[in-house]
């Protein structure tokens, strides 16, 4: 990659850039959406239960990277789940993609200038919680971001108040009232017994963890893996919206070395699509209560 392309990534989170592709959507929409959701891994069908839909592929947007991985449709869909206006990112972007993290996370920018208050995130991630059982949802109650701890944060580089204050707080990256109602909505639902709550831990990828570092995150207090939704978090919270996030255990991390499990992605998308049905549900009725 060429200096002049490596300018253009650090630049698309400008507020400038950011600004100019929430007009963009919101001269082509008449929807003005209050939640925004971020599908995960073959999780996308959370798109088809929005009524009224405008779509709009992301290679039309100005700026707008473009999803590579299987399992992301790759469109943004804007329309109205359960009377509330909402917008649907179908499929994500991520670090091991090639992308920067404020590529990563420019999505969420142009959700707060859209005026969007609650972004609810979702993921398929690899169970570390022992008690965990693969097709279980876990509500994020924290995360510990790995990544960051070497630098790459979405939020390093120069700070424009506009999006937020310097230095954010993220002990209440996972908004509290938001959790109980996902937990209080599951057993409405009937299917609280498949609900945990918990710690995410996010690695770059592309590669699956290996037995050692599944043991190290497990000391460190992490219940489940993955590749994504930190990033998307935080700058969530550095805009101020309020953030629900949701895992979707698609498969057991492999802790011992006596083991012949091997951890692939046609396996996360064959769970995700065995439990996509309930996670829809709940996600359907958290809405409706917000």
């Amino acid at each position: 990659m060429d200096a002049l392309s490596c300018l253009s990534l650090l630049n698309r989170s400008s507020y400038d850039d950011c600004k100019k592709a929430a007009d963009w959507l919101r001269n082509r929409t008449k929807q003005r959406p209050r939640v925004a959701i971020i599908c995960g891994s073959g999780l996308g069908g959370l798109a088809d239960l929005i009524d009224d839909k405008t779509i709009f592929p992301y290679e039309d947007i100005p700026g707008f990277p473009t999803s590579t991985v299987a399992g992301h449709a790759g469109q943004l869909v804007f329309g109205t789940l359960q009377g509330q206006a909402c917008v649907c990112m179908q499929g994500r972007f991520h670090f091991y993609e090639g992308y920067s993290m404020q590529d990563v996370t420019y999505p969420v920018r142009i959700f707060f200038l859209l005026g969007v208050e609650i972004l609810i995130v979702t993921n398929a991630a690899g169970g570390l919680n022992g008690s965990y059982k693969v097709g279980d949802i876990m509500v994020i109650k924290d995360h510990i971001n790995l990544p960051g701890f070497s630098g790459q944060n979405p939020l390093v580089g120069k700070n424009d108040e506009r999006f937020g204050v310097r230095f954010p707080c993220t002990s209440d990256a996972y908004d509290r009232n938001l959790r109980s109602l996902a937990i209080q909505t599951a057993h409405a639902e009937k299917c609280g017994s498949i609900v945990q709550e918990g710690v995410y831990c996010m690695v770059v990828g592309p590669t699956f963890e290996t037995i050692a570092e599944c043991n190290l995150l497990k000391k460190l207090g992490a219940d489940a893996v993955g590749m994504s939704t930190v990033p998307e978090v935080v700058v969530a919270r550095h805009c101020g919206l309020r953030v629900l996030g949701l895992s979707l255990i698609t498969n057991k991390a492999v802790t011992d070395y006596d083991s012949n499990e091997k951890t692939n992605h046609e396996e996360v998308l064959a769970t995700t699509c065995l439990r996509a049905q309930d996670l829809q549900r709940l996600v359907r009725h958290i809405v409706m209560k917000i």
